[in-house]
């Protein structure tokens, strides 16, 4: 039955259609369909300016909801999530936080060039609005610049290392800018060339802000990487949507953190009777069983283990709605080692799609350790709970489909899946497993590291955290190649509170669905119940499932 649009819904869509006219690149990677000249076409506006005007919105929209009465569950929910979540940006708002952010993998710098990748190329009218969004480029640059400079005057200057890294990455970005432009096939020589032009404009305003960068926010950087537990405590909650005690958590990841590593030494045993998890992790790498060559034999390798999975699946684990069936895993135009998910458009004429982005020179890969990231990216993992909530148009607003995805919820869920696939038995082959343990005592590590390094925590070989230490702690617990070991302490180091967000979510869900079975649930209503509420706050979670 289709449920009766209320006055909550009509608070959260305007505030969804507000945010997305503020924010047009996250409105983009959200899938949020709108007049093109509205939000395809835009870049947001990363200026002191726009950020306190997104922040004006947050708090209009929570002086709406005070004027409106909830008439069922949903809309309970509805408002519990949008006063966490705006609520939350309102406090980093006002300890100047969320202005000028700079770090490799989620801030300014990254997202006005990814927003392209997730744009349509098939049609000259396509092409079009790509253009347009090009040449918003310099102006959004020099917004992003003010914002910076504004954040060193106030204090919050990033780190020295983030900076650095800044500077590598603005001029990464200008090449991709020209390649994007040299590659489009718009089948219109004037838009070509125009094209061609505002790449080549956008590709000078990224040099340029690597010139402010080096010339004016690196000599005024933070000499420390740490945040500062303060500060910290603001990330941790709106990563997670859940207030945790920081102390109880680090020793929680400790504990955690050796459970995995006693489960490694077990499978290393059985599959090299005598071997040491490292030694183990060694021979699986030379294992011709594991070994894929190439970036095309890799996106093959992807395709095929998600078609099956999906097969095999849905409507017996899971409900899985046709549209959500089909999952894109491509090789993603940049370079910077990460894998992601970006969900479908809510018109689903956008599929979602599991990218991989390869490092330059790496041509190997390993699926012993990279079985579980597809089930993490795809189904049961991020695919099927952030599709999940797309398709449930006659039941949820388009705010709670669209435009609240939280960190702990999704990507504690995405890290819960994959245990559950080793429980639904994909991962009994023995090298699989370790890949998965891999996985694992790596979101353990960083657990540790996150917390330890921003708190200043005491770490286990005695002092305080700091970065050599995280480096060498990283490396114990990680069998990931040193480039990419690097990048993702650069990410811990600059983005803090994200990253423990996985393994602390996991733990989470993990709790809730021991409660709810405890209660005489099925497994799989539990997953149905769960994900038809969409993304929420941790503790919106929480008390949605327990207490109705």
């Amino acid at each position: 039955m289709v449920r009766r649009t209320t006055a909550v819904d009509a608070v959260a869509e305007r505030y969804l259609a507000t945010f997305a006219a503020l924010d047009p690149c996250a409105a983009t990677e959200m899938g949020i369909i709108g007049d093109d000249s509205e939000y395809e076409s835009e870049i947001t506006d990363y200026s002191p300016d726009g950020v306190a005007a997104r922040a004006e919105a947050a708090r209009a929209a929570l002086r709406e909801l005070d004027s409106v009465a909830p008439v069922d569950d949903v809309d309970r929910v509805t408002i519990a999530a949008m006063r966490d979540r705006l609520g939350i940006q309102l406090e980093l708002h006002a300890a100047g936080l969320d202005v000028g952010e700079l770090n490799v993998i989620a801030s300014p710098l990254q997202t006005m060039r990814n927003v392209f990748d997730l744009m349509a190329v098939d049609t000259e009218d396509e092409w079009r609005i790509i253009s347009r969004r090009l040449s918003r480029i310099p102006e959004r640059i020099e917004g992003y610049a003010a914002a910076l400079r504004v954040a060193a005057a106030a204090g919050h200057a990033p780190a020295v290392r983030q900076v650095s890294r800044g500077i590598e990455q603005a001029c990464q970005i200008q090449q991709l800018f020209v390649d994007m432009a040299a590659a489009a096939t718009p089948g219109n020589d004037v838009l070509y060339a125009e094209l061609q032009n505002r790449a080549s404009a956008a590709a000078d305003a990224y040099s340029r802000l690597a010139s402010v960068l080096r010339d004016e926010i690196a000599p005024r950087a933070r000499g420390v990487d740490a945040f500062g537990r303060d500060a910290y405590r603001l990330f941790s909650r709106l990563y997670l949507g859940a207030e945790v005690d920081l102390d109880e958590t680090y020793e929680w990841g400790l504990r955690f953190l050796d459970s995995v590593v006693a489960e490694q030494e077990s499978i290393a045993h059985r599959l090299y009777p005598g071997s040491t998890v490292a030694e183990a992790l060694t021979r699986l790498d030379e294992e011709p069983r594991y070994v894929v060559h190439g970036t095309d034999a890799l996106q093959a390798w992807m395709q095929d283990l998600s078609d099956r999975v999906v097969d095999a699946l849905a409507d017996t684990h899971f409900e899985i709605a046709e549209p959500l069936r089909n999952l894109e895993c491509r090789i993603a135009p940049t370079s910077t080692g990460g894998i992601y998910y970006t969900g479908p458009s809510e018109d689903l004429a956008r599929p979602g799609r599991m990218w991989w982005s390869v490092p330059p020179g790496v041509d190997t890969f390993h699926t012993w350790q990279e079985m579980t990231t597809v089930f993490h990216e795809g189904v049961p993992g991020h695919h099927l709970q952030v599709g999940r909530a797309v398709v449930l148009a006659d039941q949820l607003n388009r705010w709670r489909r669209l435009g609240c995805f939280v960190s702990g919820h999704g990507e504690g869920w995405a890290l819960y899946a994959e245990r559950l696939m080793a429980e639904l038995g994909w991962l009994d082959d023995a090298g699989n497993r370790m890949g998965m343990l891999d996985a694992q005592r790596f979101r353990a590590a960083r657990v540790i590291i996150d917390v330890g390094v921003h708190c200043g925590m005491t770490a286990p070989d005695g002092g305080i955290w700091d970065a050599d230490k995280a480096w060498i702690f990283l490396q114990v617990h990680s069998a990931m190649g040193e480039a990419k070991l690097r990048f993702e302490l650069d990410r811990y180091l600059g983005w803090p509170g994200q990253a423990p967000s996985y393994a602390i979510g996991q733990r989470i869900w993990q709790g809730l669905r021991d409660e709810m079975l405890a209660r005489g649930l099925s497994l799989k209503e539990f997953h149905r119940r769960a994900l038809d509420l969409g993304g929420l706050p941790l503790d919106v979670l929480r008390s949605a499932l327990t207490e109705n």
